[in-house]
């Protein structure tokens, strides 16, 4: 199934053009990879995706399922693009929990459970103010998963990651895209990609190139 549909998109940021007539199709249970160098326009695709901005040609299309009525942000997407803003007086729960609020769609037994994958303690007491970039890294990823999500949109995802949180996170998207999930990501380690990837589209002359992923081992998924 056609989930995400980058068609003919042209995009400038900041008066530079990123994107010209860029083309990409996104299919339902797959894990994609986007590369390109730095300022190439990684994030500002996935803001397109995302419907927190609009190309200046061409469209995205979002499958039918994945549209929330009366909005233009997908439904049932969880992300990271910029991190979110944190209350730094609060603690890890509590902040999530506040993101959860808006939705009323987890318990906080829900969240207490994310935030266990990520590898955080939901009883510590310790305020954000003082966590650590991987913490406040696995916090964003908590947010990003923690309402069950079906599509991830995913920049940077295991950056500030220590080597056992970079190897947990890993398992855990190909678990997801094991139970059918779809997880669009970039990272400056070339090895997420090789490892995770089914597909990789590679940003390049502000077109989006299809390449051939690497054939590697892929990480033995825990259960």
């Amino acid at each position: 199934m056609k989930l995400i549909e980058v068609q003919h998109v042209t995009k400038s940021f900041r008066g530079q053009v990123l994107l010209d007539q860029a083309n990409a199709t996104f299919e339902k249970g797959h894990i994609y990879g986007i590369t390109g160098p730095n300022g190439s326009g990684k994030s500002v695709l996935f803001k397109l995706i995302c419907g927190f901005i609009k190309p200046d040609q061409g469209e995205v299309i979002i499958h039918p399922n994945y549209r929330a009525k009366n909005a233009n942000f997908p439904s049932n997407f969880g992300i990271i693009i910029d991190r979110p803003g944190y209350l730094a007086g609060h603690t890890g729960f509590e902040n999530l929990k506040k993101w959860a609020e808006i939705q009323h769609k987890i318990s906080d037994q829900d969240i207490q459970h994310t935030m266990r994958i990520v590898g955080l303690d939901p009883f510590a007491r310790q305020k954000m103010k003082s966590y650590s970039l991987g913490m406040k890294q696995k916090i964003a990823l908590a947010q990003a998963i923690m309402e069950n999500q079906e599509v991830l949109i995913l920049d940077e995802p295991f950056n500030a990651l220590d080597i056992d949180s970079v190897n947990d996170i890993r398992s855990l998207l190909l678990d997801y895209k094991q139970e059918g999930k779809t997880i669009i990501l970039t990272s400056h380690n070339q090895e997420d990609i090789d490892l995770l990837c089914d597909q990789v589209y590679q940003i390049r002359n502000k077109k989006l190139e299809l390449v051939a992923p690497k054939v590697v081992t892929k990480p033995k998924v825990t259960v």
